[in-house]
């Protein structure tokens, strides 16, 4: 099949490009880049589970279990996950981006707060009504966020919007909970979020095992492409190992 360019690389009006002419004359010079979803759903679903065990009540108290949990939550769930925002630009996956962004900063946030807490600088918010409601506004914003990129996920794959769904429920009951000062609602959040957070360590484990394996070895309901255990997944115009970076998405 013949196909005529303009100048800027557009087929002129009319006309369909052949498959084949576009491998054999497309040029990537984009640096091919490893999945940034699986470091950030990783840190994601490891602080997120360590933070709403303690607040279902699980584990901790309230002077030192702060102490304990702010490097946790600051490094892995915040500066791993936010870096991870940031590899997914190279990726071009703007949910990614945001959802890992958005997410990590809080949890950066989140262990510098509980820091100050430990060396009794800021009060608590289980002892504090003023600190809990100013808390809770952090879960407003971050819960209209979330559910906005529940709908993104919803075009992607089924495990993802579980994942950010069940987050942006537990955001909301969260949000309420410490506004209004309902700590029975507090203890729903938590469960939510752990849901979340396994969730999430199950979507990175089929990331990380579709990309060793080079098959799907966990179904994560890929829209659009079959995602049973043991199909090669398949993407016709892309650098033919289909490395995040050379192709929008992961």
């Amino acid at each position: 099949m013949n196909t005529t360019l303009k100048g800027n690389g557009h087929t002129l009006p009319g006309e369909m490009p052949d498959l084949e002419f576009w491998r054999e004359h497309s040029t990537i010079s984009l640096t091919p880049v490893a999945a940034p979803s699986i470091l950030g759903l990783y840190g994601f679903a490891a602080s997120t589970f360590m933070v709403a065990a303690n607040m279902a009540g699980w584990y901790g108290n309230d002077s030192l279990t702060p102490l304990v949990l702010f490097p946790f939550a600051l490094a892995f769930g915040g500066i791993a996950q936010f870096l991870s925002g940031m590899w997914a630009y190279r990726a071009r996956d703007g949910l990614a981006t945001a959802m890992h962004g958005t997410w990590g900063a809080f949890w950066i946030g989140y262990g510098l707060y509980h820091l100050l807490i430990a060396l009794t600088v800021l009060p608590g918010t289980s002892a504090n009504p003023v600190a809990a409601s100013a808390f809770g506004f952090w879960f407003v914003v971050l819960a209209a966020i979330t559910w906005v990129g529940t709908v993104a996920a919803s075009a992607e794959n089924t495990a993802l919007t579980l994942v950010l769904g069940t987050l942006a429920i537990g955001a909301t009951l969260l949000a309420i909970a410490l506004l209004a000062g309902l700590p029975s609602i507090e203890v729903i959040a938590a469960y939510l979020l752990l849901i979340s957070a396994v969730l999430a360590f199950y979507v990175a484990s089929a990331m990380m095992l579709e990309g060793t394996f080079k098959r799907v070895v966990l179904p994560v309901g890929t829209r659009g492409t079959p995602s049973r255990p043991g199909t090669v997944a398949h993407h016709p115009i892309q650098y033919e190992s289909g490395e995040p970076g050379v192709k929008i998405g992961q």
